[in-house]
């Protein structure tokens, strides 16, 4: 019997990151309940551009992670290069402005660390990656072909084949769960307005944005920048992009059943939120975005809105993400990060293995809970 086979762990969070962590922790013989306040992918993983890349400037410790997140998911792909809901065809990008200095400035930084970056032009853009308007393009853009995207609501489900086979249990639609403490400081259970509490040897908080609110009545504080934002999923149409685009106006990428799936950040003052806390937008600024992203695809086609989802999209309040054991509540693991898809299957692994070995992995270790506290 796997020496693991009777640590009971709670997993609080129905996203990527929270299922990743669920599977890994079967797979090393825990026990395992997953517990959801609504449905699964219902919130930030049901609307993520999910861009996979270590593209742009960061710290070195968080390029190492997402270049691990990656590798991860080149395995995956390698198991099975049919599945259409994950991709490897590169990226595209170009910042504001017509000089390019900027988008320049971001190719020599990814180079001088060997992130795959190539400087590309209207006229030579073909040559990296199909399904373009060139008249559209920025006199200088990047393309990375390493770079992938995965649609996280399938991912999701591919992982929940192997929960139920490994006897994971899942309880969704609980409502606001609370962690629970004991006498001594630890945490025990997971409480549920559904479920009533879930006793367990080690709890795990991946809730997205609402993962500080959660630790937050512990003693622990996580500072929160998540802001509001937006997915829209098009009408199926006949187009050749492969990329991941990111531009001023609009960032797409191809989407499973011959979509494409947009977001951005410039509507984010259109957004409104009423008094139930559900959040709208005006379908004419819906309709601005689509025209964006159109002009971005070759033959400038007519898109249409099959759907768009709007909601918090999880950022800790200094940009990096939060992993790991809560000093002030032994027991207790976080799981918060702007990046969940690039990095959903290394941190489930990571945690994972944290919280079944009691060791720190040394690539989170930047990543700790208490440096807000220390700040």
């Amino acid at each position: 019997m796997p020496e693991n086979q009777n640590r009971h762990v709670v997993v609080l969070g129905g996203g990527v990151i929270g299922v990743s962590t669920a599977v890994h922790l079967l797979r090393a013989g825990a026990d395992v309940t997953l517990v959801t306040e609504g449905e699964l992918a219902s919130g930030a993983s049901g609307r993520s551009l999910s861009w996979l890349n270590s593209a742009g400037t960061r710290s070195s410790e968080y390029h190492a992670l997402r270049m691990a997140g990656i590798d991860r998911y080149r395995t995956l792909f390698a198991q099975d290069p049919s599945r259409e809901w994950l991709r490897f065809g590169g990226g595209v990008y170009w910042d504001k402005g017509d000089d390019g200095g900027a988008t320049l400035g971001r190719h020599e930084y990814e180079r001088a660390h060997a992130y795959d970056s190539h400087l590309v032009a209207p006229a030579t853009v073909a040559d990296f990656t199909p399904g373009l308007n060139r008249e559209a393009l920025a006199e200088t853009a990047v393309f990375n072909p390493g770079e992938g995207w995965v649609s996280l609501p399938h991912l999701i489900e591919h992982l929940m084949g192997e929960f139920t086979r490994r006897g994971g249990v899942l309880k969704s639609n609980v409502g606001a769960a609370r962690v629970e403490v004991d006498d001594a400081g630890r945490a025990s259970a997971v409480v549920t307005p559904a479920f009533g509490t879930l006793a367990a040897d080690a709890v795990v908080v991946a809730c997205g944005a609402q993962t500080p609110d959660v630790v937050g009545p512990l003693g622990v504080r996580i500072d929160n920048g998540s802001p509001v934002s937006m997915l829209v999923v098009t009408e199926p149409l006949e187009h050749s992009v492969k990329a991941v685009l990111n531009t001023p106006r609009a960032a797409i990428r191809p989407n499973p059943g011959s979509t494409i799936a947009i977001d951005h950040d410039w509507y984010e003052e259109h957004i409104v939120r009423d008094a139930s806390g559900a959040y709208s937008i005006p379908e004419p600024v819906v309709d601005e975005l689509l025209e964006e992203a159109s002009r971005l695809l070759e033959g400038t086609p007519r898109l249409k809105a099959d759907s768009w989802k709007l909601g918090l999209k999880p950022i800790p309040g200094d940009g990096e993400p939060v992993f790991g054991e809560l000093e002030k509540v032994p027991g207790c693991y976080a799981a918060f990060t702007h990046s969940g898809a690039t990095l959903a299957l290394i941190a489930g692994e990571l945690i994972a293995g944290e919280i079944l070995s009691g060791a720190r992995h040394p690539m989170l270790a930047t990543f700790r809970p208490e440096r807000f506290d220390q700040s």
